[in-house]
This record gives structure tokens, C-alpha cells and sequence, in this order.
């Protein structure tokens, strides 16, 4: 069986006028880069016929890993090697910037501040059609009161589904931190708001104040110490044997 065959790999006589023109690319370095930019001499390589690249360390504090790269050229039969292009070139040991992703994708949850607004997404799959009004003023009245539709869009099946796992995976899911070292679950406790449609089988909101969950969704099966059933007794205090003077007492005139 025929070996295949390797890819070819032209290499370029070296030139010792180009080679050795360091101090000629060097000159050129330090003439585009700030100053004490320009490093040591790290190596040249031919690029062509009567084409050399030279590198230098660039040592910026901004471009660790980079190298300056200075292209020298010389006619034929020529002694003299003449600058042709100067560059700035990242190495693999480079800190490189990310890659550019438009606004709207690179936007992740939790990055919208105040005044910040999400670009408009049309095919969000989280979302979909909504109620659209039949004529029928009866039907149309429930349709906007009781099921709060009237958007143009509404929260689709997967979008639900996404919501619901995210809430259900933190902290005010049955593993949260608090959960766990709760007595009981929130689906017995009388703070609960129940959820409308088909999210109140697994959700509800608190409205315990003396709860760190207050104003947010909960699972049924998420928990505090806040319960309302909790049977936890203070205890007593009970009165010293010798009298103490309250400097701090406040009285209260009516």
C-alpha cells in the first residue's frame, strides 16, 4: 500500500544580508512601539526569496506574549536590507482578547441593570404567539382578566419548563442551604401564595416577612424556620437575684 504522500514544505535559501540586518529591524521596532517597548532579539526566519521576518519581545505590560514582527527585504544582487512592513503578532503563549459576539448574544442573565434594555429577540423559543381577541366581548373579558393574557406574546411550553427547572435547581428549591435544615416544607406552611395554571403544582410564593424567601417563588417541597406551624418555645428569662440599674429605660408618655 502507497504511502501518502507528506505536504511540502518550501524552505528558502537563507540570505545573510537579511539575517543579519537585526539592528536595521530593530530600529524599525522601536520606531512604532512605545518607549522600552522593544525586547530582545528572539528570532528570524525566511519568507520568501530576498524576505525576512524578524521577532523581538515586546515587552508592554498590556501584550505579554507578544512579539514584534518586522519584515526586511533587499533587491537582487542588492547588500542593503530595507524595512518592508512592522507588526505586533500574538504568540500561543498570547493573552488574546474573547471572541466578538454581538450584543444580544453576549448578554447572559442577571446583566440587565437599570436603564440597560435586552435587544428584541423574534424566534425566542421561550416565548410565542399570544391571545389574539375573537370579537366575542365575553370570552375576550375572561381571556384578559382571568387568564392575564393581551400580550402579543407569551411564555411558550419550553420557556415554562426552563423556568421551572431553573427555580426548582436554587436556592429556593428543596436543596437549597436553608431547605435542607428546615422541619418542614413550604407546601404546609399558611405564608404560601399558590401559583395560577399549571406552576401550582410545584410552585407558590412566600409572603413571610421573617423569611429570607419573602416576595419569592418556592418550591412546595422548599422550607425555612420561618414556618408558620413551627412549635419552637423561647425560653423563659428568668429574673436575677440581685437587682441590676437600667441606665438605657425609656418611659413612654401617652
Amino acid at each position: 500500500m502507497a504511502k501518502a504522500d507528506k505536504p511540502k514544505v518550501e524552505r528558502f535559501k537563507a540570505d545573510k544580508v537579511l539575517l543579519g540586518a537585526v539592528d536595521v529591524a530593530r530600529e524599525a521596532a522601536i520606531g512604532i512601539a512605545e518607549p522600552g517597548a522593544v525586547g530582545a532579539h528572539v528570532g528570524a526566519v525566511m519568507l520568501g526569496e530576498r524576505l525576512a521576518m524578524h521577532y523581538f519581545e515586546c515587552t508592554s505590560r498590556g501584550y505579554v506574549g507578544w512579539h514584534w514582527a518586522i519584515s526586511v527585504a533587499r533587491a537582487p544582487r542588492g547588500k542593503v536590507a530595507t524595512v518592508c512592513e512592522t507588526n505586533l503578532l500574538p504568540t500561543d503563549a498570547a493573552v488574546l482578547a474573547p471572541e466578538w459576539l454581538p450584543y444580544a448574544e453576549r448578554l447572559a442573565p442577571g446583566d440587565i441593570g437599570a436603564g440597560d434594555e435586552r435587544p428584541y429577540i423574534a424566534d425566542d423559543p421561550n416565548l410565542e404567539p399570544g391571545f389574539e381577541a375573537t370579537g366575542d366581548e365575553d370570552v375576550d373579558q375572561m381571556a384578559f382578566f382571568e387568564l392575564g393574557l393581551g400580550r402579543s406574546r407569551v411564555l411558550s411550553a419550553e420557556g415554562r419548563a426552563a423556568a421551572a427547572q431553573r427555580w426548582y435547581d436554587g436556592a429556593n428549591g428543596p436543596r437549597g442551604e436553608i431547605a435542607e435544615q428546615a422541619s418542614d416544607h413550604c407546601a404546609s406552611c399558611g405564608y404560601l401564595v399558590p401559583m395560577p395554571g399549571a406552576l401550582r403544582q410545584v410552585f407558590g410564593v412566600c409572603a413571610n416577612e421573617w423569611s429570607a424567601s419573602d416576595g419569592s417563588v418556592v418550591s412546595l417541597d422548599h422550607g425555612c424556620g420561618s414556618h408558620s406551624e413551627t412549635d419552637l418555645v423561647l425560653p423563659s428569662v428568668e429574673p436575677t437575684d440581685s437587682p441590676r440599674l437600667d441606665e438605657f429605660a425609656v418611659d413612654v408618655s401617652s
